[in-house]
């Protein structure tokens, strides 16, 4: 067995981002509160649960009655964010780590949203749709292909619904691409790419106390990733993170919607990036070179969908490299490619086999729910990635104050999250094919598009 790395020996280099101030005006919402008020309570108030905190928080057709976590200090700074958005403090769950049962009993909350490290977001929906809640959960839904089936058995034994918040579904970018695909501009798609391209080493061993300022700093505490990140590192070698580019592409091939993935075939390269890292910063003697890392540096996927299409994935999160999600969208008629931001379309581009700029069509195919909030585009730039959380966050709200299925919706979750399991067993096996499971039950060949469908969520 691998040894487990020492949290207290961890190396400190960059602190995670901050939370931004600049938030969205009550105004923006404004057309799209009604009198129904939505109750949620959020486990998890880390960084990433303090962001959304803050944007349910604006909102006034969200109350928070509750929050729940086991670090006093992230509990705290959670508290200052629903204070300065000038609501009333809600109730606080920090007793342990299973304290999170009794919030969901409470009869006052419609929804939680969950945003705890990755091996938490099974148990947790689970709870709360037992006990009649619909839930949000950060990515992944679930690790394992028996957790994400126990998903979807209790979302429909239970009529709750258990979105996964995967917010590149709505960058908008992506969503005009979605536009001009629906529109026949790429004619039938053939191929898709799409990815997790992100040197996260930094974020692997961070303690998450301060700055790294130069040399090799070690800390006990630390609120970052790296507490339960870097250990999936260490345990599994697979897509240890899919989501952020399957989401996009499942909406551009219909998953689920007259489309499935059938099987895939995953294969890993040997793992050097986190070893030498360590070397790199804290010398040949560092404590942690002995560790040992199963997670390869790149892993590739290959996924084959019932209606004849290719979808290749990367994961690579070990390497020296710009930030990337690899789209590319190909069809009959042409491509777009995201890392030179460019796209080639037969009988339309100016130049055969020349690229051209994406911008224009970027403004002409742009989506109508980015062109209905156009006004207030700079404000919602601020709220969170680019804009993609506000959309997240409002679809979400929006579905339960509508008592409708959300546009991403459980069966995304599974169709999403189980590439990690599967291709984990894929790479054991020597790249094996390996069968996805049918979530849906068959239901993909009569299921329509839901999602990017109207301009209001």
């Amino acid at each position: 067995m691998p040894k487990k790395i020492d949290r207290r020996k961890f190396l400190k280099t960059t602190a995670l981002v901050g939370t931004a101030t600049a938030m969205l005006p009550r105004s923006v919402v404004g057309e799209l509160v009604s009198d129904q008020h939505v109750r949620l309570g959020f486990i998890g108030t880390g960084l990433r649960g303090q962001w959304m905190l803050q944007l349910a928080a604006q909102r006034s057709d969200v109350d928070i009655a509750a929050i729940c976590d086991i670090d006093d200090h992230m509990i705290s700074l959670a508290l200052d964010v629903v204070k300065r958005q000038g609501n009333p403090p809600p109730d606080v769950y920090d007793n342990g780590e299973e304290d999170f049962l009794n919030m969901v009993q409470r009869d006052d909350l419609d929804a939680v949203y969950i945003a705890t490290p990755w091996e938490w977001h099974h148990p947790m929906a689970i709870a709360a749709m037992k006990q009649g809640k619909h839930v949000g959960t950060e990515v992944p839904a679930a690790l394992t292909v028996e957790d994400i089936w126990d998903l979807v058995n209790t979302s429909e034994r239970t009529e709750r619904q258990c979105m996964i918040m995967e917010n590149v579904c709505y960058r908008r970018d992506v969503m005009a691409v979605l536009n001009m695909v629906r529109q026949g501009l790429f004619g039938e798609l053939l191929h898709l790419q799409c990815g997790y391209q992100h040197d996260l080493r930094h974020v692997k061993f961070n303690d998450g106390e301060q700055a790294y300022g130069g040399g090799v700093e070690f800390g006990e505490k630390g609120y970052s990733e790296s507490k339960w990140r870097t250990q999936h590192s260490i345990e599994r070698n697979g897509d240890l993170y899919p989501t952020h580019g399957v989401g996009p592409v499942s909406t551009m091939l219909d998953i689920n919607r007259g489309n499935r993935f059938v099987h895939l075939t995953s294969t890993a390269t040997q793992s050097r990036g986190l070893h030498k890292y360590i070397v790199d910063q804290g010398g040949p003697e560092h404590p942690n070179t002995s560790v040992e890392f199963k997670l390869g540096d790149i892993v590739t996927t290959v996924i084959k969908c019932a209606n004849g299409q290719s979808v290749m994935v990367s994961h690579d999160t070990n390497s020296p490299r710009p930030y990337s999600l690899n789209f590319r969208v190909q069809g009959t008629k042409g491509l777009w490619m995201v890392d030179n931001d460019s796209v080639y379309l037969q009988g339309r581009s100016p130049e055969e086999h020349r690229w051209e700029s994406f911008e224009p069509y970027r403004t002409d195919y742009d989506h109508p729910l980015w062109k209905r909030f156009t006004g207030a585009e700079n404000t919602i730039g601020h709220t969170g990635h680019g804009g993609i959380d506000f959309f997240i966050l409002n679809a979400f709200v929006e579905s339960l104050k509508r008592n409708v299925s959300p546009p991403i919706d459980i069966y995304d979750a599974a169709s999403m999250s189980v590439i990690s399991p599967l291709s984990e067993r894929s790479i054991s096996m020597g790249s094996a094919p390996i069968k996805f499971p049918d979530f849906t039950r068959g239901k993909w060949r009569m299921n329509k598009p839901i999602f990017g469908t109207n301009s209001e969520y």
